[in-house]
């Protein structure tokens, strides 16, 4: 198998008092948003949760075509549900994202999976420097390998797991304006405001 796509749903949003991933936008969940972009993109789509309540509730708005796994470690972080949906994927690459960016760019996707021949990682990194480890491409054994050196040594963040690989190929967001001009890719939904905001994009790209 070649290609993964994980997505990240472990984290209980208080601010909503539900999953993120299951706030509604457009008369869909979150979560819907991210899999329809990845409809035959990938091989098989694993969505990682914290526990399994969220597993079950995910289910019920998923159907039977994704895989939902459950946090092998009770710390919950991005990195805990990276490592645990890396060791559950089968491709040799993984597609890592948020369940909560609704604006999701395909585009943005393919070219970053087409970018990863001889590579270990494809990261989206800003002019800053910045980067975006969560909507990234990993070939999937030698992530596995850098989040397990990174947890051992008392990190917990994706930028570190990132730091830790080789042959990491970097790909300017001034590069991925010509597909998104906006960016709209990278907004995450974390507020009622930003849920706002998110159905504001909605309806100008709908138009």
């Amino acid at each position: 198998m070649d290609k993964s796509a994980i997505i990240l749903a472990g984290g209980f949003s208080s601010r909503f008092g539900q999953d993120k991933g299951l706030m509604l936008l457009a008369g869909k969940p979150l979560i819907k948003h991210v899999l329809n972009v990845l409809h035959s993109m990938v091989d098989e789509t694993i969505i990682v949760v914290s526990s399994k309540v969220q597993a079950e509730n995910f289910a019920k708005v998923t159907g039977s075509n994704v895989r939902i796994v459950i946090d092998a470690n009770d710390m919950q972080s991005p990195l805990i549900g990276a490592l645990t949906g890396f060791e559950k994927a089968n491709g040799e690459y993984s597609l890592l994202l948020p369940c909560d960016t609704p604006l999701v760019s395909r585009d943005i996707l393919l070219l970053l999976l087409e970018l990863r021949t001889n590579k270990n990682a494809v990261v989206p990194r800003w002019p800053n420097g910045y980067i975006e480890p969560l909507q990234a491409v990993y070939c999937t054994k030698p992530a596995i390998e850098a989040a397990k050196k990174t947890l051992n040594v008392g990190k917990a963040d994706l930028r570190s797991v990132v730091n830790e690989m080789q042959a990491v190929r970097y790909i300017s967001t001034l590069v991925l304006q010509q597909l998104d001009p906006k960016l709209r890719t990278f907004f995450n939904v974390n507020t009622p405001l930003d849920l706002k905001k998110a159905e504001f994009m909605f309806r100008q790209l709908k138009k």
